[in-house]
């Protein structure tokens, strides 16, 4: 009886814990659609901004975000599969954890020095100044290790019966990788992309620094120019409390935003779903 009040005090708790955590998000997501949808419609999304984001819309803002974003998965994405084909491959067990460690680690780094890292370095060290190719290749290095760890999750899953086989047919390296790792692994490079598409979504601290203009640029016209984002437009907005204006569009941003997130996590989950079920098969 004793352990049986136990089970059900333990399962209210766990219970109560997920609730809070679910309904923090659908609060998060209720209360950004009820001040945001007001302010979406077609002039809204097509129309660049005006009177420093107080009127006008966003078109501006999300193919900057949206161009920072693809240009990062498409310069991460190489770098993320090479290198845990790598360590699958080439590496032993103990030097597969070292590399694991390092790219553990490389996630830990706080968003702002890479933004400051990226300014002194890419910046300025290759002349490229604020501009969205310096953003985009700050946001390629913060994402990688989610990519990474995506793809090593894919190819960990793979029963290894596939690999011996392969190898006892007489398969190299290289034949290996092409005809067994690379196909086994397109469902966790998918994955791995569109979650760090979505997290580099959602970084402001880095580009401010690196990649954005908070007002009065349209598209880039160069490698060496900067672009406006929605997370700048939002932060720009948000200061402006006195005019509700600018707070409703800043609602309106953050809504396009969030369901550009929510679109791109949910797809990856997706996708993550279909490669459990393969490996259980």
């Amino acid at each position: 009886m004793r352990v049986r009040v136990k089970d059900i005090c333990f399962f209210s708790l766990c219970l109560m814990a997920a609730a809070t955590a679910i309904s923090l998000l659908f609060i998060i997501i209720g209360y950004i659609l009820w001040h945001g949808a007001p302010a979406i419609n077609f002039a809204f999304l097509t129309e660049g901004s005006r009177d420093f984001g107080a009127a006008g819309g966003v078109f501006y803002q999300t193919t900057g975000t949206v161009l920072l974003m693809f240009t990062a998965g498409l310069i991460a994405l190489p770098i993320a599969l090479g290198t845990v084909l790598f360590s699958h491959v080439y590496l032993g067990p103990s030097y597969k954890k070292t590399t694991d460690l390092f790219i553990y680690a490389l996630n830990g780094v706080p968003t702002i020095i890479f933004g400051l890292l990226g300014y002194i370095i890419i910046g300025e060290g290759l002349h490229l100044g604020v501009s969205w190719v310096t953003g985009s290749i700050i946001l390629a290095v913060m994402i990688l290790p989610s990519m990474a760890v995506s793809i090593d999750e894919a190819l960990s899953a793979m029963p290894h019966k596939y690999r011996d086989a392969a190898l006892v047919l007489g398969l190299g390296r290289w034949h290996l990788i092409r005809t067994l790792l690379l196909p086994r692994s397109l469902p966790g490079v998918l994955t791995g992309l569109f979650l760090g598409l979505a997290r580099a979504a959602g970084e402001t601290a880095a580009i401010m620094f690196t990649a954005t203009a908070f007002s009065g640029v349209g598209l880039p016209r160069g490698i060496s120019e900067p672009v406006a984002t929605l997370q700048t437009h939002i932060l720009v907005l948000a200061g402006e409390a006195t005019n509700p204006r600018a707070l409703t569009n800043a609602w309106g941003a953050a809504l396009i935003l969030v369901t550009l997130v929510l679109a791109l996590s949910l797809t990856a989950m997706f996708i993550r779903r279909q490669v459990r079920m393969e490996a259980e098969i």
